[in-house]
């Protein structure tokens, strides 16, 4: 099959301006806009009204273009979009194709008698979004989440785009993948779907619970596009094991070439419906095991002719949803390989308001912080887009399972016969396009749809959008994948406890959406209260870098946490107050904006750090703690802990701690535990702690623990230490340690974990606020050595961070605390010149 890319000779205009501009495709609307000086940058203060203004026209985009030696030669030629957003017609040589109404599908055109040698005029037109949904809305007013444009349901384009509590109001259009033409001859291939058949040993690897795999079996299913007469046009057909076809006498067939990890390839020809390979090198999620990945190529013939390739890098390993009653409920496990795993990770959101701007690049560096933050799982939340087969690539490269929501989220859908007829292509091809990756995890149906629509009776305006719920995400999404993809496991809504609206955010079952820290202004200690099977959202805001906010402003009278420009950048209404109710319990007034934007990161860093700790504490009963949220789609005050720049908020390196394989953490009981007035005559609490080491690996670990209590210039006043064996894929209490006589504003404790030698994993607690806490100046100092930088305290330092002139270090570890000690931290990236210090300390 020929392809030829049709990504050059573009140009744009605003249909009503007879200008035309040069355009990027893939790319899109702003992004044209913005390169030739029509638009000012979208995030500047409070440009994006004018941005969204924009979008209130149509755009126009053509091409010119010849066709290559051999294409009109074929026996049928398509016009291939891979991503057109959203609302569009297209044109070749001035004849109508189609209006492609979804950018969640492909979109193809038979154009072989449209097509010209030379010259070739390809033009798209991209109707308004918003003057689309404000028509459509009028016409059936289904609602939705109150921060998004009226209407968006109706318009299979990214929600997001819309607006959303965290997201500006940019709803850019353009042809944002790739477009090419594609010269077919007799036949290609539609699809490979590769079933794994695992046989085990019943042993595991000497000094590990990892199970022995004897072999896989992959069984073949590959179906075949023929190109049909001018009447009845292209027809699938399965050809697994090898067809001939009756009416014309072709006989097609198929090879199967396999190249191993290690580069040795073995070609298995003559249509194989099984190929099995004897000790197979496993994939695993990062943590457990390695990322083994072997190549796949099936090559189509004819009559010995080859005519198609389908190449693919997949996989050997079982994924499923361990789902089973205990004697807390029911469990809810990814399990891979026959291994529950924890899962630990992030939501992951669109990358940026402007899709030109998305590329390989910017998800690897996305997807390497995740790993860096030692994460195994990512979940790619539904009111986005179906991200591009990189993201899945690099997912399966780094180890990351992928928890695959389809792209509906907090609205209800109104189920016409052509709303079905679109999302149903729209599922066969995302389910087809995404089914062979090594990460993919599971299919969930929908964002917060369960849980908010129907448990909270949020947006229904009539009876008949309970039924097409039911429709759509008990019936139709799992008839499809149960079709398409039989061996990824199905789950109808996040939160559920398994779907039929029974109790869908259920601690004792399925997945969980927990909010009341945060939205319910509960303390950090209202985690301990709860023993979820497995939380995929919960989360805390704070500010991105001073760096990252000067993206959007440079004036100092906006640097201010309720100015204007600073609320346009914050899209929960009142959130930056929340932010300082939480300081209120937690730090004193900070003196300066720069300072405030350290404690609010401190902020949501400890109260993320209180519910992972403690889930992972509870490891069996809790499986997962799938923090909100991993990135941002523009410079923004939000729940992420990488920050639209990239910049590593302070909860991306507590993450890297929390989620480390091996870690120590403890269960203080003080003040901010207590949940008491201090004022009050009786305010009497236990000063306590209790250590838990958690393993998540996969073998036993021979570990010493040892802990300090200290007075603010660190010196010991009291200590212990224990060796213990900690059971792999376990989490381990040490008995409980009281300090009655501890002076809770000048006492505190340190605890590490050491193992072949070496600290890995380490913490400080107080057991008063620590805003009340007597902390000495720690006198921070630093030098660099080679590639790492020395850290000094000559008391105890709390949260300490380094930063650079540009914000934009990466380090092995920051926001640390220190003894009176001085700690050796590798740099990543980034200058080390102009360093600055600080601790809690210097909140004053």
């Amino acid at each position: 099959m020929k392809q030829q890319f049709l990504h050059e000779n573009w140009e744009m205009r605003q249909i009503g301006n007879d200008e035309f501009l040069p355009a990027a495709v893939p790319g899109s609307v702003y992004g044209d806009l913005l390169s030739n000086g029509k638009m000012e940058n979208p995030f500047w203060k409070d440009n994006e009204n004018d941005a969204c203004e924009l979008m209130e026209e149509d755009y126009e985009y053509v091409s010119h273009f010849d066709c290559e030696d051999g294409l009109l030669d074929s026996d049928r030629v398509v016009l291939r979009f891979d991503g057109i957003d959203t609302v569009g017609d297209v044109y070749l040589n001035e004849i109508h194709l189609g209006s492609p109404l979804s950018m969640h599908r492909v979109w193809e055109y038979d154009v072989k008698e449209i097509l010209h040698d030379k010259d070739n005029e390809l033009k798209v037109i991209l109707h308004s979004p918003n003057k689309w949904i404000r028509e459509a809305f009028k016409k059936c007013r289904t609602l939705g989440n109150d921060d998004t444009f009226e209407g968006f349901v109706h318009l299979r384009k990214a929600h997001y785009m819309f607006g959303w509590d965290w997201g500006a109001h940019l709803p850019d259009a353009g042809i944002f993948r790739p477009v090419s033409l594609l010269g077919i001859n007799t036949a290609r291939i539609d699809s490979v779907y590769i079933k794994q058949t695992h046989e085990r040993t019943g042993e595991t690897e000497p000094g590990t619970v990892r199970p022995i795999t004897k072999s896989v079996t992959l069984t073949f299913d590959v179906e075949q596009e023929v190109v049909g007469n001018a009447e009845r046009g292209p027809k699938l057909k399965n050809i697994t094991g090898g067809h001939t076809c009756k009416k014309c006498g072709k006989a097609y067939t198929y090879t199967v070439e396999i190249t191993a990890p290690d580069g040795s390839k073995t070609l298995y020809e003559n249509s194989p419906v099984e190929v099995k390979i004897d000790d197979p090198k496993l994939w695993w999620p990062n943590g457990y095991g390695e990322q083994n990945l072997y190549e796949v190529k099936v090559t189509l013939f004819s009559d010995g002719v080859a005519l198609d390739e389908w190449t693919r890098r997949i996989g050997l390993r079982t994924m499923t949803m361990h789902i089973e009653k205990d004697e807390w409920g029911e469990c809810f496990a990814h399990q891979v390989n026959g291994v529950d795993v924890f899962a630990m990770g992030a939501d992951y959101i669109p990358e940026d308001n402007l899709l030109g701007r998305v590329n390989p690049e910017t998800t690897r560096k996305l997807l390497e912080k995740a790993k860096f933050a030692n994460y195994n799982a990512i979940r790619v939340w539904g009111g986005g887009y179906y991200p591009s087969d990189w993201f899945y690539d690099i997912c399966d490269e780094m180890g990351l399972m992928v928890w695959q929501d389809f792209m509906f989220a907090c609205a209800v859908y109104e189920l016409t016969p052509e709303f079905e007829a679109n999302i149903r292509q729209e599922f066969i091809e995302n389910v087809k396009r995404l089914r062979h990756h090594a990460s993919l995890g599971l299919w969930c149906g929908n964002n917060e749809m369960e849980q908010f629509v129907f448990e909270r009776n949020s947006w229904l305006t009539k009876p008949s959008e309970v039924k097409d719920y039911f429709l759509m995400f008990e019936r139709i999404i799992p008839e499809i994948v149960h079709e398409y993809d039989p061996q990824t496991f199905y789950w109808p809504a996040s939160p559920s406890s398994g779907g039929c609206l029974d109790e869908p955010n259920d601690p004792n079952r399925g997945d969980v959406h927990y909010w009341k820290v945060w939205h319910g202004n509960r303390p950090f200690t209202e985690y301990r209260k709860y023993f979820f099977r497995y939380l995929s959202e919960f989360g805390f805001q704070a500010f991105p870098s001073v760096k990252t906010i000067e993206q959007f402003t440079d004036n100092e009278e906006d640097m201010n946490p309720f100015s204007y420009i600073m609320e346009k950048h914050q899209r929960q209404y009142s959130a930056n107050g929340k932010i300082m109710g939480y300081m209120q319990q937690t730090y004193k007034y900070p003196n300066s904006f720069p300072t405030f934007v350290y404690a609010s990161q401190l902020l949501q860093a400890d109260g993320i750090r209180y519910g992972v700790e403690h889930f992972r504490r509870n490891r069996g009963r809790c499986m997962g703690a799938v923090y909100w949220q991993l990135n941002d789609c523009w410079p923004v005050i939000s729940w992420s802990s990488v920050d639209y720049c990239g910049r590593l908020k302070a909860l991306h390196y507590y993450a890297k701690r929390f989620f480390a394989p091996l870690m120590i953490s403890c269960e203080e009981q003080g003040m901010m535990s207590s949940e008491a007035n201090m004022n009050r005559e009786h305010f009497v609490f236990e000063k306590s702690i209790r250590l838990n080491v958690a393993n998540e690996t996969m073998q036993d670990q021979n570990v010493t623990v040892r802990w300090a209590l200290r007075d603010p210039g660190a010196a010991v006043l009291e200590s212990g230490e224990q060796e213990l064996t900690v059971p792999a894929l376990t989490s381990t209490w040490l008995d409980k340690v009281e300090f009655p006589d501890a002076d809770i504003f000048s006492h505190y404790v340190s605890y590490e974990l050491i193992c072949d030698g070496k600290v890995v994993s380490e913490g400080t607690v107080n057991f008063s606020y620590p805003k009340y806490f007597r902390y000495e100046d720690p006198e921070l100092t630093c030098r660099v050595e080679g590639d790492e930088i020395v850290v000094s305290a000559k008391a105890y330092a709390k949260s300490v961070e380094i930063l650079n002139e540009n914000e934009d270090l990466v380090l092995e570890d920051n926001y640390f605390d220190l003894n009176a000690n001085e700690k050796r931290v590798k740099v990543i990236s980034g200058s080390t010149e102009n360093l600055r210090l600080r601790s809690v300390y210097d909140i004053r």
